[in-house]
């Protein structure tokens, strides 16, 4: 009767935990602002994922920031309002790289979180220990191998069902989630630990690994400046294509152009559907901020450069004066002494 009184005790106390964690999920997810009803019960059913999944999101947020840093567009009016919602309204080759590095960073920190155990329906990849190298090779997989697979699934599962409009600017989104999801694939490392004698390496053990996320920024940039621009966009085999027409064996953009099959823009880059705006001026309605009062350098060969950052208005120079404490001293017992250091620099900002 007591193993029977036990049994009921664990199964309700089990049954409690569950119902307990089924509410704070449906709390947590119906404060999310910006999902759609499809993610709200992806949310519900994996609110571990979907918070790792989030993290993600600002992730690339930082990147983002951190790549277009000195840009006339420097990303960051992106994610001000929710991090679920559009990202950015205009479908330029910003967008494309804000999307892509989205996907990129939700693919990573649910990745990561698994192979940390964070996520309850996740962890290694056994798969990868099913891989054996050959016998004349000295070395074996093993370890904790990143279970990108489900990364991928699920940031692919959540993020492409907020775009339900199933137009042009969707499947254009989905397309640069999908550049964002397999770049990380790609840039998986593998590492290995040695094992022998005396550190003699005479077998190593290995393993997939995520790479640092700044490599996945910076690889993203270069499918940025290569990103092509599509008047139309069809998803024949997951991939997006031109809007074309055929003369003869010829093939024609939309504005009767010859066009090349290798000019229709591959599974691996970034597309977009409009030209970008004027970011030199202020236009909220579209996510601009402008680049007033921006901080610029005056010296720079880069994009951060006075005439280029300001396009052509003009800098304010400033003088700043900075104190701080410095070459401090411990004397017995029991002061400390410091002197006074200043330092006087310029500063501008566009006009």
């Amino acid at each position: 009767m007591r193993n029977v009184a036990a049994t009921l005790f664990v199964i309700l106390t089990i049954f409690k935990i569950r119902a307990a964690k089924c509410f704070v999920s449906t709390v947590l997810c119906s404060r999310m602002p910006g999902l759609t009803q499809t993610q709200r019960q992806i949310c519900t059913e994996s609110s571990d994922a979907v918070v790792s999944l989030a993290s993600g999101q600002w992730l690339g947020a930082s990147e983002c920031q951190k790549q277009f840093q000195g840009h006339r567009w420097n990303c960051s009016h992106v994610w001000n309002n929710d991090m679920f919602g559009q990202i950015v309204v205009i479908g330029s080759k910003e967008a494309a790289y804000t999307y892509a590095i989205t996907s990129a960073g939700a693919v990573y920190t649910i990745t990561a979180a698994c192979a940390k155990g964070n996520i309850t329906t996740c962890g290694c990849d056994m798969k990868q220990k099913s891989f054996s190298s050959s016998e004349s090779e000295n070395w074996k997989w093993g370890g904790c191998s990143v279970d990108i697979g489900y990364g991928m699934r699920f940031a692919k599962k959540f993020l492409d069902a907020r775009e339900i409009e199933n137009d042009n600017r969707s499947l254009m989104n989905m397309h640069n989630n999908r550049v964002g999801r397999k770049l990380v694939k790609v840039l998986l490392r593998t590492e290995c630990k040695c094992h022998g004698v005396s550190g003699s390496c005479a077998m190593k053990t290995c393993w997939k690994s995520l790479p640092p996320f700044h490599a996945i920024g910076n690889a993203m940039m270069k499918k940025y400046r290569k990103a092509k621009l599509v008047h139309g966009i069809n998803l024949r085999n997951n991939q997006a294509q031109l809007v074309l027409k055929r003369k003869g064996n010829k093939l024609l953009h939309k504005n009767g152009k010859d066009l090349s099959e290798s000019q229709l823009p591959k599974r691996t880059e970034l597309v977009y559907l409009e030209s970008s705006p004027n970011y030199c001026e202020r236009n909220i309605s579209i996510g601009v901020l402008g680049t007033i009062d921006r901080n610029c350098n005056r010296t720079s060969s880069s994009m951060d450069h006075c005439d280029l950052l300001c396009c052509g208005r003009g800098y304010n120079t400033h003088q700043i004066e900075r104190t701080w404490q410095c070459n401090c001293k411990f004397k017995w017992c029991c002061t400390v002494t410091c002197d006074v250091c200043s330092e006087r620099k310029e500063e501008y900002t566009c006009k």
